[in-house]
């Protein structure tokens, strides 16, 4: 079986990564904050700890850390430069 490491979102270009925690050596150190995409999640799979539990993705609005919107914004420019790069080179 394989996994990846990192993915990039939909939206975030190649600028923005996620890495999956348990890929790393020592993941009990990075508890999740919120659980997504739990709506098929087998019936044996019990969700430890306080961190929210949301059927599908989440309002970002509601959940995302404070600081959280300031980094993307400040990302947002070359994420939007980036994208609109790649679209002139698939022309």
């Amino acid at each position: 079986m394989s996994c990846a490491i990192w993915s990039n979102y939909a939206g975030a270009g190649p600028l923005l990564r996620f890495v999956r925690v348990g890929t790393l050596d020592q993941p009990d150190y990075l508890p999740p904050d919120i659980h997504i995409y739990t709506e098929l999640m087998q019936p044996w799979v019990k969700l430890a700890g306080n961190a929210p539990v949301m059927a599908q993705y989440y309002d970002r609005e509601q959940y995302l850390s404070a600081a959280s919107p300031s980094r993307r914004a400040a990302l947002l420019p070359s994420i939007v430069a980036d994208l609109a790069g790649l679209k002139k080179a698939q022309l």
